[in-house]
């Protein structure tokens, strides 16, 4: 599950930067938490189990879902920011370090971290680390988006850290993954009602390629999202975790694939390094 979340959110991050520069960072959040919000809501209404969960919960988990969508709020108009004014081999490992972040509240809040897991997790953040270095060489007004763009990605991946474990060790557990993304999506599309009305007033005039490209990045931060729900469930929060980290990789190969971005040979040892750290949880952890 955490190799499936790491495809699924690193084809997201690909798409991320495109949609912001397409229509624009907030109106681009808007369309995933509206696309969110109908399948959750389509899938609570066709299943009896959910309902329950959601009417059965105590007003605790209601506040800490609460908060939770909010951090996610302000995790993914982060991330668009940076994807819209940054570049995606820069970002993308730079975002991942949000399992950094979760690692040390999971252990923090009690969980045991072996010595192959803890090396993994060194690894890891080595890896981010060499595999974003390479771009700071920029001057000029590329050097001051590229500074921005870091800025974004390191805020963006502090809050989806702290709602990452919030979610996996109080929300999760109680009213599962499903409703837990309707009240996120909710929330969210609260707080940015009128970046929605604007998205719905300039709906004609969106071509069909920028169309598919916002479904295709609701749809891949669903089942990124779905993904990584379920292998908390089933395993530890610290390893699907620093797993799912793997995203940055796939957005970078994406990168290079599609946009022609090249990867220094620091940036190339940087991944690997992920890679590697990332086998060292899953098959020690």
């Amino acid at each position: 599950m955490g190799l499936l979340a790491a495809v699924c959110w690193g084809a997201t991050d690909f798409l991320v930067g495109m949609n912001a520069k397409a229509v624009g960072v907030r109106q681009a959040v808007v369309f995933g938490q509206i696309v969110g919000l109908l399948l959750m809501i389509s899938i609570i209404g066709l299943s009896d189990e959910q309902l329950d969960k959601l009417v059965a919960a105590e007003f605790d988990t209601y506040l800490l879902s609460g908060l939770s969508a909010l951090l996610m709020l302000g995790g993914a108009l982060s991330l668009s920011k940076a994807f819209a004014i940054g570049t995606t081999a820069v970002v993308a490992p730079l975002v991942s370090s949000y399992s950094i972040v979760t690692t040390v509240l999971a252990w923090l809040g009690g969980d045991m971290l072996s010595t192959w897991q803890v090396a993994g997790l060194l690894i890891c953040f080595v890896g981010v680390m060499l595999a974003s270095r390479a771009h700071r060489r920029s001057v000029g007004p590329d050097k001051m988006n590229n500074s921005m763009s870091v800025g974004f990605a390191l805020l963006a991946a502090l809050l989806y850290g702290v709602t990452f474990w919030i979610q996996g060790k109080y929300i999760l557990p109680t009213i599962g993954p499903v409703n837990m993304l309707a009240v996120a999506y909710a929330i969210g599309l609260l707080f940015l009602m009128r970046e929605a009305s604007r998205l719905l007033r300039s709906w004609a005039v969106i071509r069909l390629k920028t169309f598919a490209s916002l479904c295709g990045a609701s749809l891949f931060n669903l089942g990124g999202s779905s993904a990584f729900s379920l292998g908390v469930l089933g395993g530890s929060i610290s390893v699907v975790t620093v797993i799912s980290t793997l995203s940055g990789a796939v957005a970078a190969a994406l990168g290079y694939l599609f946009l022609h971005e090249r990867l220094s040979l620091t940036q190339l040892c940087g991944v690997m390094m992920v890679l590697m750290g990332a086998v060292l949880l899953h098959v020690y952890g």
